[in-house]
């Protein structure tokens, strides 16, 4: 058994975005000192860390030095260099390894590993020329989604396809690589789950919730998701399962579409906390970013419940100070923001969470303040 870390030790982060922060924010709770690699100076989770490395993800002289005055390395994000990342694992222990982070950088190693583990994906076809594209039509059909293989989040780096009119558009994407050709499947709703685990072969399953989404990005999260039970059942044994193919230690999210017929089909993964995760800091009796950092230092990890239902609504840089307008006069909603330097149309800038015990009416609510329209 691999000896834990423990309080007072350093925990090293590679990123220093909004996941870098609360990693950080439940980190120091438990005790434990900070430090953050990340490019920009005074970036989210630097302003609640010990030190700032200030430096790009893949300068491997600065991953070195983060790695020697660190006990334990993570990364709040799947583009940090794997290469980069092996240089230094003899320097310093990294939990999560880089096997599942080169499988979630790439779309196809990601598919052929949960097809290799018997988890339903939508049916999909490799692209390395434009003729593929026509070729592959046949089986994958209208509409479909053309994704790069590298590189792409909240929407980017795809194109759907609906007929033979939107190939020529889409092969733009061709530019950047190979690419992957997806069957469009027709979800009723899209759900995840997280899933933690400590290297050690213990796991911890969280509520299963429901995505609601808009241009892409993740408007709502609902948990628990107003899905039957056995859906429930399966998806906590997809999530099991993948987390004990790849040994988990830390917090993983797997992404689903659930069609109306009651199929599951894995669209995604992320090896990392995630933003319909956020959630559970108010609502859980134990929240995403304790439970990674439990993980990564091979604590034990027990059964999460949830404490209350809740529903999650993003802080887009376009509603940032709409929302904050909210504060005085919504007290019983739980505010949460970055520290992000820049506003941005688009960019998450914070997040809100409120607990409740009537769902619609709690969606009403946010839809009543006219900021989401």
């Amino acid at each position: 058994m691999t000896k834990p870390i423990l309080p007072g030790q350093t925990i090293g982060i590679v990123g220093g975005g909004q996941l870098g922060r609360m990693m950080a924010i439940a980190a120091k709770q438990m005790g434990f000192r900070i430090g953050v690699l990340d490019p920009t100076e005074d970036c989210p989770a630097a302003q609640v860390a010990d030190w700032q490395i200030v430096s790009d993800y893949d300068d491997t002289p600065a991953l070195l030095k983060l790695a020697q005055k660190s006990d334990v390395l993570t990364y709040e994000f799947e583009n940090v260099d794997v290469e980069a990342l092996n240089n230094i694992s003899q320097t310093v222990s990294i939990p999560q390894g880089t096997d599942l982070l080169a499988i979630t950088q790439d779309r196809l190693l990601e598919k052929a590993f949960l097809e290799e583990n018997n988890i339903m994906i939508a049916p999909f076809a490799t692209i390395t020329h434009a003729t593929d594209i026509q070729d592959s039509l046949d089986d994958v059909g209208f509409p479909c989604v053309l994704k790069t293989t590298r590189g792409g989040y909240d929407g980017k780096g795809q194109y759907v396809i609906y007929s033979m009119a939107d190939i020529v558009p889409a092969m733009n994407l061709l530019r950047q690589g190979t690419c992957v050709l997806e069957a469009w499947i027709p979800f009723e709703k899209e759900i995840s789950v997280l899933v933690s685990g400590n290297g050690q072969g213990e796991t911890t399953v969280f509520p299963v919730v429901e995505n609601i989404h808009r241009n892409n990005i993740l408007h709502e999260t609902i948990a628990p998701a107003r899905i039957d039970e056995e859906v429930i059942t399966e998806v906590h044994r997809i999530a099991k399962k993948i987390a004990e193919a790849i040994n988990l230690a830390g917090t993983l999210c797997v992404e689903m579409f659930l069609t109306k017929e009651g199929s599951i089909y894995v669209n995604e993964l992320a090896p990392r906390p995630h933003n319909s995760g956020h959630y559970t800091i108010e609502a859980c009796s134990m929240d995403q970013f304790e439970a990674h950092i439990r993980g990564i230092c091979g604590w034990p990890l027990d059964e999460v419940e949830l404490l209350s239902p809740a529903v999650m609504v993003n802080v887009l840089g376009d509603e940032f100070y709409e929302t904050q307008a909210l504060i005085s006069d919504k007290p019983h909603w739980h505010y949460h923001y970055y520290g992000k330097a820049e506003v941005k149309y688009g960019r998450k800038m914070g997040h809100i969470t409120i607990l409740t015990k009537d769902i619609p009416e709690t969606l009403e609510e946010i839809y009543q303040t006219s900021i989401w329209d």
